[in-house]
């Protein structure tokens, strides 16, 4: 059979499959929300070459960051990747906070542990949902504790920072303010709720029988091509890559532990990684609530916030991977540059190197198995 290209256009969380020519489906308008083009050749239903098209939700966020305070940047933090606010805007003021030698109080540093953690499992439950349904689309009893979980999950954090999508609860120096009363007795039963709710998404997904027989052996990315390619985050452990800067790190107090880990590197292990990191957040949570501190939680700033002139360069384990923040200053208040490490933007790489050899139709499964946030890519 002569080799042909299709394209497969992903958007608002469908995927559309050409499979005679080159076709563009899918949302691909600048500025339509999260899209982006696949490009596949198919020679006997088979893909033998992949190559993810980026750039239709290009936002200049970098160039932005320069224009704007560091206060300021905060509020652009938070958008690139909209599952990973918290996570994103944090490691921005960790960047201004090392760069100035600011050592923030204790209760907010392990306050932002379980924000971030938070935020890591509201992240994965968005992923998991659509997994959970049935091959018809049908929505299983696991869709609904999926979608259950993640508002419960929203609803704290929104008790928090007042923020359902970005939260604006970093500060430089800190956070923004302290817990509510009675927010660690919310977190708490947040907790109880979900290892509960954990059970029919098990059910749906990594403990059903069909499902792991249809994930099995597809889409393999090796430990040496996630390496190449600095795959991070669920996607990279689940090929072996054991890196998680929440043990590796430095910036934040978690005690050592166990990332969850796998070795096939398949659509299967990367979806039991997803569901073992919400089980490790949960553990990871419940110790750091044990050991929370009284006292502030944010330092008394100038009214201008400058870094001294110089670079650093911060890291941290976001949802999908390393999140990571290269700041230089000329000594003003605004960043002279300010440029980002998204996880979103180095992991869609791995789909050229996953995807050659995989059926037409076991694309979705592969694809469903792959998260990635569009803003996170095309920043």
């Amino acid at each position: 059979m002569r080799p042909v290209q299709i394209t497969v256009g992903v958007g608002a969380g469908a995927r559309y499959l050409g499979v005679d020519h080159v076709i563009d489906l899918g949302p691909l308008h600048p500025s339509a929300h999260g899209a982006y083009r696949l490009r596949l050749t198919v020679a006997d239903d088979i893909v033998t070459q992949a190559e993810p098209l980026v750039g239709h939700l290009h936002r200049g966020a970098e160039k932005l960051f320069e224009v704007r305070d560091y206060r300021q940047v905060l509020t652009l933090a938070n958008r690139h990747d909209w599952l990973a606010a918290f996570c994103n805007e944090l490691t921005v003021a960790l960047a201004v906070e090392r760069m100035t030698g600011m050592d923030v109080p204790p209760r907010s540093v392990r306050l932002r542990m379980i924000l971030c953690e938070l935020n890591r499992m509201l992240a994965h439950l968005v992923f998991l949902a659509p997994l959970t349904r049935s091959l018809t689309g049908t929505p299983t009893p696991g869709t609904v504790a999926a979608l259950r979980g993640r508002e419960a999950v929203q609803a704290v954090m929104e008790q928090a920072s007042g923020g359902r999508i970005h939260f604006m609860a970093n500060r430089i120096g800190g956070l923004r303010e302290d817990m509510p009363a009675g927010w660690t007795s919310n977190v708490r039963a947040l907790l109880t709720e979900l290892s509960s709710l954990l059970a029919p998404v098990r059910a749906a997904t990594v403990d059903d029988d069909a499902f792991r027989t249809r994930h099995t052996g597809l889409g393999v990315l090796t430990r040496e091509a996630a390496l190449a390619l600095g795959v991070t985050g669920p996607t990279g452990r689940a090929s072996g890559v054991d890196v998680d800067l929440r043990r590796d790190g430095e910036h934040l107090a978690y005690q050592d532990f166990q990332p969850v880990l796998g070795t096939a590197g398949d659509a299967l292990t990367r979806v039991e990684c997803v569901v073992g990191e919400i089980e490790l957040s949960l553990r990871l949570i419940a110790s750091t609530l044990d050991e929370l501190p009284s006292g502030p939680v944010n330092l008394r700033l100038p009214k201008a916030v400058k870094a001294p002139e110089g670079s650093v360069y911060v890291w941290t384990e976001a949802p999908l991977g390393i999140s990571g923040v290269h700041l230089a200053s000329r000594g003003e208040k605004t960043p002279w540059r300010l440029k980002l490490r998204t996880p979103s933007f180095n992991n869609v790489q791995a789909l050229s190197a996953l995807l050659p050899g995989t059926r037409v139709a076991d694309l979705p499964a592969v694809l469903g198995s792959f998260a990635v946030v569009v803003g996170d890519i095309d920043k």
